[in-house]
């Protein structure tokens, strides 16, 4: 069985969107059974830091192998289970480029608006760092338009990361000027292991408190 590490405690905001969230989605998605470990967010051990060296989580442990950052993990998972990935090679192609650009792309932009405005209370970060995520989330709405999915014709791990970000944007109350990225996340998360996932985050945190 796969087993999951998460935090054992985190402050009321960041509760629904530690990013083990989006490796319990992906197990629902193809039917994964995991277990959850937890490590403390602010004493973490020597052994925690030999698995992730910069002391974070996500990390997964399949038998032997441990893996760490959520998209490293889901293109693990992608790659040995079709719920999460397409078969053709150019398709796959597009869904590993998507999953990358919602990491690397849109991800910064989010969490740096995020730390500005809910922890540092920064409004000159704030300024400078919002004209940057509104250029990337009105590229990203042209790109979405008339797709249901963001990668290919059918759901894959790039829609994982791609709407769970977006969920941030949301909460940041940026998305609205943006339909067609509301409409996709609100698609995306309907979906039941996303849910499920959610639920069960949420339960863990409710239990550690």
């Amino acid at each position: 069985m796969l087993t999951i590490t998460t935090y054992d405690w985190v402050p009321d905001m960041a509760k629904g969107y530690v990013r083990d969230l989006r490796i319990r989605w992906a197990c629902h998605e193809a039917g994964l059974p995991y277990r959850i470990e937890s490590t403390s967010l602010s004493g973490k051990t020597p052994q925690h830091f030999a698995r992730q060296p910069f002391g974070q989580v996500p990390m997964l442990r399949d038998g032997d192998l441990s893996i760490f950052e959520s998209g490293a993990i889901l293109l693990y998972l992608g790659e040995r289970h079709p719920a999460l990935m397409p078969e053709g090679a150019a398709d796959r192609v597009k869904a590993q480029q998507w999953l990358i650009a919602a990491l690397n792309t849109l991800e910064p932009p989010a969490m740096m608006l995020a730390m500005a405005r809910w922890i540092k209370q920064d409004p000159a970060a704030e300024g400078i760092v919002l004209p940057w995520l509104h250029d990337r989330l009105g590229q990203l709405e042209t790109v979405l338009q008339g797709r249901e999915f963001i990668a290919a014709d059918r759901f894959t791990v790039a829609d994982i990361l791609m709407a769970d970000i977006l969920r941030i944007v949301d909460g940041l109350g940026e998305i609205a000027p943006y339909p067609g990225l509301k409409a996709y996340q609100d698609r995306i998360t309907a979906r039941p292991a996303f849910q499920q996932a959610l639920a069960e985050q949420l339960a863990h945190f409710a239990q550690a408190a």
